[in-house]
Protein backbone atom coordinates (compact mmCIF):
# COMPACT_ATOMS: atom_id res chain seq x y z
CA UNK A 1 0.00 0.00 0.00
CA UNK A 2 2.58 2.26 0.69
CA UNK A 3 4.50 1.55 -2.95
CA UNK A 4 1.19 2.89 -3.90
CA UNK A 5 0.66 5.93 -1.96
CA UNK A 6 3.82 6.90 -3.40
CA UNK A 7 2.85 6.32 -7.23
CA UNK A 8 -0.08 8.78 -6.51
CA UNK A 9 1.52 11.29 -4.44
CA UNK A 10 4.13 11.64 -7.40
CA UNK A 11 1.33 11.87 -9.75
CA UNK A 12 -0.58 14.13 -7.69
CA UNK A 13 1.80 16.66 -6.34
CA UNK A 14 2.65 16.56 -10.34
CA UNK A 15 -0.25 17.75 -11.48
CA UNK A 16 -0.99 20.11 -8.42
CA UNK A 17 2.00 22.32 -7.69
CA UNK A 18 2.23 24.24 -3.73
CA UNK A 19 -0.34 21.44 -2.29
CA UNK A 20 0.42 18.64 0.33
CA UNK A 21 -1.53 15.10 0.19
CA UNK A 22 -2.28 13.99 3.46
CA UNK A 23 -3.75 10.52 4.21
CA UNK A 24 -7.18 9.83 6.58
CA UNK A 25 -5.84 6.24 7.33
CA UNK A 26 -8.68 5.87 9.76
CA UNK A 27 -11.45 7.01 7.15
CA UNK A 28 -10.16 3.53 4.49
CA UNK A 29 -11.74 0.56 4.68
CA UNK A 30 -10.97 -2.88 2.33
CA UNK A 31 -12.57 -5.98 1.20
CA UNK A 32 -11.07 -9.09 3.07
CA UNK A 33 -11.59 -12.78 1.41
CA UNK A 34 -11.27 -15.79 4.02
CA UNK A 35 -12.02 -19.09 4.51
CA UNK A 36 -14.35 -20.96 6.96
CA UNK A 37 -14.85 -24.64 7.89
CA UNK A 38 -18.54 -23.51 6.87
CA UNK A 39 -17.17 -21.64 3.90
CA UNK A 40 -15.96 -18.68 2.08
CA UNK A 41 -16.79 -15.23 3.62
CA UNK A 42 -15.66 -11.51 2.55
CA UNK A 43 -15.63 -8.76 5.28
CA UNK A 44 -15.76 -4.90 5.27
CA UNK A 45 -13.34 -3.76 7.30
CA UNK A 46 -11.29 -0.27 8.46
CA UNK A 47 -7.62 -0.25 7.12
CA UNK A 48 -6.60 -1.28 11.10
CA UNK A 49 -8.80 -3.95 11.02
CA UNK A 50 -6.75 -5.44 8.13
CA UNK A 51 -3.96 -4.90 9.12
CA UNK A 52 -4.59 -7.02 12.14
CA UNK A 53 -7.07 -9.67 10.80
CA UNK A 54 -3.83 -10.30 7.69
CA UNK A 55 -1.53 -11.38 10.38
CA UNK A 56 -3.67 -14.17 10.81
CA UNK A 57 -2.34 -15.78 7.46
CA UNK A 58 1.10 -16.10 8.87
CA UNK A 59 -0.18 -17.96 11.88
CA UNK A 60 -3.90 -19.31 14.10
CA UNK A 61 -2.68 -17.06 17.19
CA UNK A 62 -0.83 -14.06 18.44
CA UNK A 63 -0.85 -12.09 21.84
CA UNK A 64 -1.97 -8.62 22.43
CA UNK A 65 1.74 -7.76 22.48
CA UNK A 66 2.69 -9.21 19.23
CA UNK A 67 0.08 -7.78 17.59
CA UNK A 68 0.77 -4.31 18.72
CA UNK A 69 4.50 -4.49 17.69
CA UNK A 70 3.45 -5.97 14.10
CA UNK A 71 1.34 -3.56 13.34
CA UNK A 72 2.31 -0.33 14.88
CA UNK A 73 -1.22 0.80 15.82
CA UNK A 74 -1.69 3.08 18.61
CA UNK A 75 -2.13 1.42 21.59
CA UNK A 76 -6.19 2.85 22.47
CA UNK A 77 -6.72 2.08 18.52
CA UNK A 78 -5.49 -1.00 18.62
CA UNK A 79 -7.74 -2.17 21.98
CA UNK A 80 -11.01 -0.77 20.10
CA UNK A 81 -9.82 -2.92 16.88
CA UNK A 82 -9.49 -6.05 18.71
CA UNK A 83 -12.45 -5.41 20.46
CA UNK A 84 -14.54 -5.09 16.85
CA UNK A 85 -13.01 -8.49 15.84
CA UNK A 86 -13.07 -10.21 19.19
CA UNK A 87 -15.96 -9.18 20.98
CA UNK A 88 -18.83 -7.26 18.55
CA UNK A 89 -21.35 -8.98 16.54
CA UNK A 90 -19.05 -10.57 14.19
CA UNK A 91 -16.25 -12.56 16.01
CA UNK A 92 -13.93 -13.66 13.23
CA UNK A 93 -10.75 -13.72 16.56
CA UNK A 94 -11.83 -15.62 20.07
CA UNK A 95 -9.94 -13.35 22.48
CA UNK A 96 -8.72 -15.52 25.87
CA UNK A 97 -9.59 -15.29 28.21
CA UNK A 98 -13.32 -13.95 27.61
CA UNK A 99 -14.31 -10.46 28.60
CA UNK A 100 -15.78 -7.27 27.19
CA UNK A 101 -12.38 -5.42 27.44
CA UNK A 102 -8.79 -6.05 25.73
CA UNK A 103 -6.07 -6.25 28.96
CA UNK A 104 -2.39 -6.73 27.63
CA UNK A 105 -2.03 -10.14 28.37
CA UNK A 106 -5.10 -11.28 26.23
CA UNK A 107 -4.72 -13.98 23.59
CA UNK A 108 -6.24 -13.83 19.97
CA UNK A 109 -6.67 -17.11 17.90
CA UNK A 110 -8.64 -17.21 14.13
CA UNK A 111 -12.01 -18.32 14.44
CA UNK A 112 -12.40 -21.39 12.10
CA UNK A 113 -16.19 -22.08 13.45
CA UNK A 114 -17.12 -18.70 12.54
CA UNK A 115 -20.64 -19.00 10.83
CA UNK A 116 -22.92 -15.86 9.75
CA UNK A 117 -26.22 -15.51 6.91
CA UNK A 118 -24.60 -12.93 4.95
CA UNK A 119 -21.70 -13.54 2.77
CA UNK A 120 -20.27 -9.70 2.71
CA UNK A 121 -20.26 -8.78 6.56
CA UNK A 122 -19.15 -5.10 7.37
CA UNK A 123 -17.70 -5.26 11.18
CA UNK A 124 -18.21 -2.21 12.90
CA UNK A 125 -15.67 -0.44 14.39
CA UNK A 126 -16.27 0.38 18.29
CA UNK A 127 -16.65 3.73 19.18
CA UNK A 128 -14.12 5.98 21.18
CA UNK A 129 -15.47 6.46 25.03
CA UNK A 130 -14.79 9.97 26.12
CA UNK A 131 -12.57 9.75 29.28
CA UNK A 132 -13.94 11.79 32.38
CA UNK A 133 -11.17 14.85 31.41
CA UNK A 134 -12.87 15.21 28.14
CA UNK A 135 -16.28 14.97 28.95
CA UNK A 136 -15.61 17.75 31.70
CA UNK A 137 -13.47 19.78 28.63
CA UNK A 138 -16.88 19.07 26.40
CA UNK A 139 -19.39 20.23 29.08
CA UNK A 140 -17.19 23.16 29.49
CA UNK A 141 -17.02 24.27 26.03
CA UNK A 142 -21.43 23.56 25.42
CA UNK A 143 -21.48 26.16 28.73
CA UNK A 144 -18.87 29.06 27.16
CA UNK A 145 -20.67 28.67 24.12
CA UNK A 146 -24.14 29.00 25.59
CA UNK A 147 -22.94 31.82 27.51
CA UNK A 148 -22.04 33.48 24.25
CA UNK A 149 -25.36 33.24 22.73
CA UNK A 150 -27.44 34.17 25.62
CA UNK A 151 -25.32 37.55 25.57
CA UNK A 152 -25.57 38.47 22.17
CA UNK A 153 -29.53 37.67 22.16
CA UNK A 154 -29.74 40.20 25.78
CA UNK A 155 -27.61 42.79 23.31
CA UNK A 156 -29.41 41.95 20.07
CA UNK A 157 -33.16 42.76 22.26
CA UNK A 158 -31.63 45.64 24.13
CA UNK A 159 -30.37 47.40 21.13
CA UNK A 160 -33.70 46.66 19.24
CA UNK A 161 -36.00 47.67 22.07
CA UNK A 162 -34.07 50.43 23.77
CA UNK A 163 -35.82 50.25 26.97
CA UNK A 164 -37.15 46.96 28.83
CA UNK A 165 -38.44 45.82 31.88
CA UNK A 166 -36.58 42.43 33.29
CA UNK A 167 -39.51 40.01 32.64
CA UNK A 168 -40.02 41.06 29.22
CA UNK A 169 -36.59 40.54 28.57
CA UNK A 170 -36.72 37.55 30.08
CA UNK A 171 -39.84 36.90 27.76
CA UNK A 172 -37.78 37.44 24.60
CA UNK A 173 -34.88 35.56 25.63
CA UNK A 174 -36.97 32.28 26.40
CA UNK A 175 -38.26 32.52 23.07
CA UNK A 176 -35.14 33.60 21.24
CA UNK A 177 -32.60 30.59 22.45
CA UNK A 178 -32.98 27.10 21.62
CA UNK A 179 -31.43 25.56 24.68
CA UNK A 180 -32.74 25.13 27.87
CA UNK A 181 -32.21 27.74 30.56
CA UNK A 182 -32.47 28.48 34.26
CA UNK A 183 -33.59 32.59 34.97
CA UNK A 184 -30.84 32.51 37.33
CA UNK A 185 -28.42 32.58 34.74
CA UNK A 186 -29.87 35.06 32.49
CA UNK A 187 -29.86 37.29 35.42
CA UNK A 188 -26.33 37.16 35.86
CA UNK A 189 -25.44 37.42 32.01
CA UNK A 190 -27.98 40.55 32.51
CA UNK A 191 -25.54 41.79 35.19
CA UNK A 192 -22.44 41.20 33.32
CA UNK A 193 -23.57 42.66 30.16
CA UNK A 194 -24.23 45.98 33.00
CA UNK A 195 -20.75 45.42 34.33
CA UNK A 196 -19.78 45.83 30.92
CA UNK A 197 -21.31 49.26 30.03
CA UNK A 198 -23.68 47.06 27.10
CA UNK A 199 -26.98 48.14 29.22
CA UNK A 200 -27.61 50.11 32.40
CA UNK A 201 -30.47 49.85 35.06
CA UNK A 202 -32.89 52.40 35.39
CA UNK A 203 -32.24 55.21 37.92
CA UNK A 204 -36.26 55.15 39.37
CA UNK A 205 -36.62 51.66 38.35
CA UNK A 206 -34.28 48.68 39.43
CA UNK A 207 -36.48 46.01 37.11
CA UNK A 208 -36.06 48.38 33.90
CA UNK A 209 -32.93 48.14 31.66
CA UNK A 210 -31.78 50.60 28.64
CA UNK A 211 -29.38 50.05 25.58
CA UNK A 212 -25.95 51.73 25.88
CA UNK A 213 -25.30 53.08 22.57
Amino acid sequence: MIKLQEVFKTFYLGKHSGRKLQWQTTLGHAVLKAEFKEGKKEFQVSLFQTLVLLMFNEGDGFSFEDIKMATGIEDSELRRTLQSLACGKARVLIKSPKGKEVEDGDKFIFNGDFKHKLFRIKINQIQMKETVEEQVSTTERVFQDRQYQIDAAIVRIMKMRKTLGHNLLVSELYNQLKFPVKPGDLKKRIESLIDRDYMERDKDNPNQYHYVA
